[in-house]
């Protein structure tokens, strides 16, 4: 796996006197009878992580796992003990003072639970600090605040006063303010925790959103395993400190590691947390726009089904042709062109299963998927939606 980001035996103790701690954390004793002997507080312990450009890495665990310590230990506002943090190959842990600057600045930035805003700056002026501090020029920085202000759906609120806005659009500003920088790597500490149950998926549903623009690496932090399955390409769990299991939602919900992780999974329901990206398959069967009926039929014959879906040369989908059709083609009784159905049932790739389930119910035809561009991704079957719900 490509990987921009990767954690080697990371540890991270907080006392005076962390070698007597390791030492005894090495031999399997538990962070409370380590806290009570040395008087170190255990916050990550021989964690080891890679992530891959582009991944929405989530990092799930209760209160006191760890988890925001290793999201700070990621751009070193926490030192570690022991270990190593490699940002594409080079080991950031030995960054000298300006290195360690130009990374912070340029190439990884931080959104925060309690939004980190400035109330004495508008909207515009909380997004285009980061490139203040970069030295951009005025007309520059501006240009590309409103591009991200117009990206989190904040077009026209640039002069308000960051007191006026409600919790949701305040995330909206801190979320443009970390894009604006043109980060590598966004790393989110609880980001939706403090919003209504509404907000909170309104906010997670525009993330993946965007997310399909700007294709950042995330790493994304999470008490919530519904939130952690729904965002997260893989997730990875911790306990006391520990990395437990890391893998995609689909490999944790099949193979979970142990008994924490069983219990942990135990009452979710799939239908909530997995979404269409998580079934769709890619299409078997494809023709072009100008292929004639022996086309079609060929793509069907050789691929066992009884429909082939029509794209441009773009890839965007322009309809579905059956194997009706297909004859009535042959036959004269349609053009190709008539013979493509238009009316079919579409879906995106972050679109929750749960909701497409009353689609897939009195679909005829398998269900496209298609991107922002009307592009086609894949397709969901009814056998897929059934696999999801009994496994």
């Amino acid at each position: 796996m490509d990987e921009i980001l990767r954690v080697e035996h990371l540890t991270m103790l907080f006392g005076s006197n962390p070698t007597a701690a390791l030492k005894q954390l090495e031999a399997g004793e538990s962070k409370e009878d380590i806290q009570k002997r040395t008087g170190v507080t255990v916050g990550v312990f021989d964690a080891s992580l890679s992530v891959a450009p582009g991944e929405i890495f989530a990092i799930i665990g209760l209160s006191g796992s760890g988890k925001s310590t290793l999201l700070r230990c990621l751009n070193l506002l926490h030192q570690p003990t022991r270990g190593q943090i490699y940002f594409k190959g080079s080991d950031i842990t030995h960054y000298t003072k300006q290195q360690l600057m130009d990374y912070r600045r340029d190439n990884i930035a931080m959104v925060f639970q309690n939004f980190g805003l400035m109330n004495h700056r508008n909207v515009m002026g909380n997004v285009v600090y980061g490139l203040e501090i970069r030295g951009c020029n005025k007309l520059e920085r501006e240009q590309r605040a409103s591009e991200m202000i117009g990206l989190v759906g904040l077009a026209g609120w640039e002069n308000h006063p960051i007191p006026a806005l409600s919790g949701g659009m305040r995330q909206r500003v801190g979320l443009a303010r970390a894009l604006a920088n043109n980060p590598d790597i966004l790393l989110m500490d609880e980001p939706f925790s403090a919003l209504d149950p509404i907000i909170r998926r309104d906010m997670q549903f525009e993330l993946l959103s965007i997310q399909r623009k700007v294709k950042k690496t995330i790493v994304f932090i999470t008490h919530d395993i519904n939130e952690a399955f729904k965002i997260g390409n893989r997730v990875a769990i911790m306990k006391d400190g520990c990395i437990v299991q890391i893998g995609s939602p689909e490999q944790v919900l099949d193979k979970p590691a142990d008994s924490y992780v069983e219990n942990l999974i135990r009452d979710i329901d799939r239908t909530k947390i997995l979404s269409v990206k998580n079934i769709m398959s890619s299409p078997s069967a494809i023709v072009k726009s100008g292929d004639g009926w022996h086309v079609a039929m060929r793509q069907m014959v050789s691929n066992g089904v009884s429909s082939v879906y029509m794209v441009n040369d773009n890839m965007q989908l322009l309809g579905l042709v059956t194997l009706d059709n297909v004859m009535n083609v042959r036959n004269g009784l349609l053009s190709m062109e008539e013979a493509v159905v238009r009316d079919i049932p579409l879906t995106s790739p972050d679109f929750a299963l749960q909701e497409l389930l009353p689609v897939a119910a009195e679909a005829k035809y398998p269900i496209a998927v298609t991107d922002e561009n009307k592009q086609l991704v894949g397709i969901v079957t009814k056998a897929a939606v059934l696999s999801s719900l009994v496994s």
